[in-house]
């Protein structure tokens, strides 16, 4: 029968040096994840769904989450609805802490 070894004890987290770097990274990451909300909320709202005159068949069913997702993208770098900016804080935060 074989031994597992016991796992070395974890590490203390890393504190990161707030620096301009690690704020674009962040703002990069909460515009991130602004862009996939508005996307989910664009789909819900209907945004790319098939339509029964005039549609593109099969082929807009499949390729109509990518215009989502790039129009969640636009939205978002535009401003979006602040939702990246209330996320960009709560990170910096929670990072200084």
């Amino acid at each position: 029968m074989t031994t597992i070894p016991a796992l070395p004890a974890p590490r203390a987290a890393a504190h990161i040096p707030d620096n301009v770097n690690t704020d674009a990274k962040l703002r990069d990451a909460a515009q991130k994840l602004e862009a996939t909300f508005l996307a989910e909320m664009l789909k819900s709202a209907g945004l790319g769904a098939t339509r029964e005159t005039f549609g593109g068949g099969s082929g807009e069913d499949q390729f109509s989450s990518f215009l989502r997702e790039a129009q969640a993208k636009e939205m978002a770098a535009a401003g979006g609805i602040g939702l990246a900016e209330a996320l960009f804080e709560a990170m910096k935060v929670r990072l200084d802490a």
